[in-house]
């Protein structure tokens, strides 16, 4: 099924890219909320302070879907010290009901 291209906001990829890396360095960090996660997913980043953002990934996840994986959503802060010790994302599993 062909799909219209999307609009890429300026820089959408490398702000995702960095904030992709900093979630992981803090799952790493925290085995326990790791292995909580299920074993495959996707990751989708919703940044509360960048809405361009958070809709390109949202309009991402519509669009391709996730595929068999299960989906984890990260809300965090995109703007806040990422290699602070205080960055902690919001992890969220949806239950299928």
């Amino acid at each position: 099924m062909a799909q219209n291209p999307m609009n890429t906001p300026i820089n959408v990829v490398e702000r995702n890219i960095a904030l992709t890396g900093a979630i992981m360095q803090y799952l790493m960090s925290q085995p326990r909320i790791f292995a909580s996660l299920p074993d495959k997913f996707e990751l989708v980043i919703l940044p509360d302070d960048d809405p361009e953002m958070r809709l390109y990934n949202l309009d991402l996840l519509d669009r391709y879907g996730s595929g068999d994986r299960a989906v984890v959503f990260a809300r965090l802060k995109s703007h806040q010290e990422i290699a602070s010790l205080h960055f902690q994302p919001s992890l969220f599993v949806p239950v299928a009901v």
